[in-house]
């Protein structure tokens, strides 16, 4: 163990020498790292050897013990300073005392009442020692359990399981705002592997361990939890969650783990919990769709930059009519077929705009129109203004 360094500072060179010569010091830890003789001298000593505990007499030359304890615990707070006084310096180290300082001792000084004081001060030493070592041990281990104490906290928070000072307390230990939260959201997951449409559990925990990697990536600047449970990946955050993110994150998926992800958002406009239930009713809703919507849907993901993309050419590449297709999308997802197409072609206009510098053509004919004014004209209807003022505004 690395001893404890003991600076004494008195302006008599006898006293100095009777205070180190008083204690064995090596048998509590400690060595006299050095001497000074006046307050200054003290002050540059116990910075430069960064001591622990300080002897000091109140009436030294120079600078005086009382600006130098007050400039030294500025410095460093945690020092314990034992005073040497006088009798008839007691109202001057009173006000010592009041900076703080570990203990006092009169002139002249009785050894034994030293000896008594300094090992006092090695009790308080050890145990401050022992208590970091201890808050240390804590921190690592907290730290090494931090994802699954967020994963426990983030579930039971969904779920209305946690009272608003419980669920502001926790917050506030993992450095996220205690005000309520922007926006809520679930990314489900679908591996599209050829022959692989069963995940064993070992390859569904990988999965949604790589979602969560990817989000983090996208969103690390950002005020949000992360977490996962059993089905999906649970989003929460503190800004809004913007169009070029939630693309960013579902196109790193799909490019590089080949795996198709659906994005379900809800504003917080109420209680987590409820927006958290209305969000998973939407994605339950999705994931209760039949098989032809499905495959619908994933045709639809794959080609709308096609401008020859049509439910004709859909219905025929699925094996079912027109007419049967268009009225089971517009059953189970309350849209028409174009309007699922224009969503999607929406969503990635939206996300070009945002952080490409392509032209309004160049973007119409990246998401499958042939023409800029009626991409121009439907972009409008959509989103309730026109291209380049929605890149003006998100610029």
């Amino acid at each position: 163990m690395t001893a404890w360094k003991v600076l004494i500072a008195d302006d008599e060179p006898m006293i100095r020498e009777g205070l180190r010569d008083s204690v064995d010091w090596p048998m509590l830890g400690m060595e006299v790292a050095a001497e000074a003789e006046d307050g200054e001298e003290a002050l540059e000593l116990a910075i430069e050897h960064g001591v622990h505990v300080v002897l000091a007499d109140l009436n030294m030359p120079i600078m005086n013990g009382i600006d130098m304890i007050r400039a030294l615990k500025e410095q460093n707070p945690h020092c314990h300073v034992i005073i040497i006084t006088g009798h008839d310096e007691f109202t001057y180290a009173q006000e010592a005392l009041r900076m703080n300082v570990t203990d006092y001792i009169l002139k002249p000084v009785n050894p034994e009442q030293l000896r008594a004081v300094i090992n006092g001060v090695a009790k308080k030493l050890e145990e401050s020692e022992a208590e970091a070592v201890r808050m240390q041990r804590i921190t690592r281990q907290i730290s090494k359990n931090e994802l699954a104490l967020k994963e426990s906290f983030g579930e039971d928070w969904v779920m209305g399981r946690v009272s608003k000072e419980d669920a502001e307390n926790q917050l506030a230990f993992f450095n996220l705002p205690v005000s309520a939260p922007t926006e809520i959201g679930i990314i489900r997951t679908q591996a599209f592997r050829s022959g692989a449409p069963m995940l064993t559990e070992s390859d569904r925990r990988m999965m949604l361990f790589a979602v969560k990697n990817i989000a983090e990536e996208w969103l690390h600047e950002t005020e949000h939890l992360l977490f996962s449970n059993d089905e999906h990946v649970v989003l929460v955050t503190w800004v809004p969650l913007c169009e070029k993110w939630v693309q960013a994150i579902e196109e790193t998926l799909k490019n590089y783990m080949k795996i198709h992800s659906q994005f379900y958002r809800e504003k917080v406009m109420d209680a987590v919990s409820c927006a958290y239930k209305r969000c998973l009713e939407k994605a339950q809703q999705d994931a209760a769709a039949s098989p032809i919507v499905r495959r619908a849907r994933d045709y639809i993901h794959e080609r709308y930059e096609n401008p020859g993309l049509s439910l004709e050419a859909t219905a025929e590449a699925l094996q079912v009519s027109p007419v049967y297709l268009s009225r089971i999308i517009k059953q189970e997802l309350g849209v028409s077929f174009v309007q699922l197409v224009t969503g999607k072609r929406m969503d990635k206009a939206i996300y070009l705009l945002e952080t490409t510098d392509l032209t309004i053509l160049s973007i119409a004919e990246a998401v499958g129109f042939d023409s800029q004014h009626y991409f121009s004209t439907a972009f409008k209807k959509a989103v309730g203004m026109p291209p380049n003022q929605y890149r003006k505004r998100n610029s």
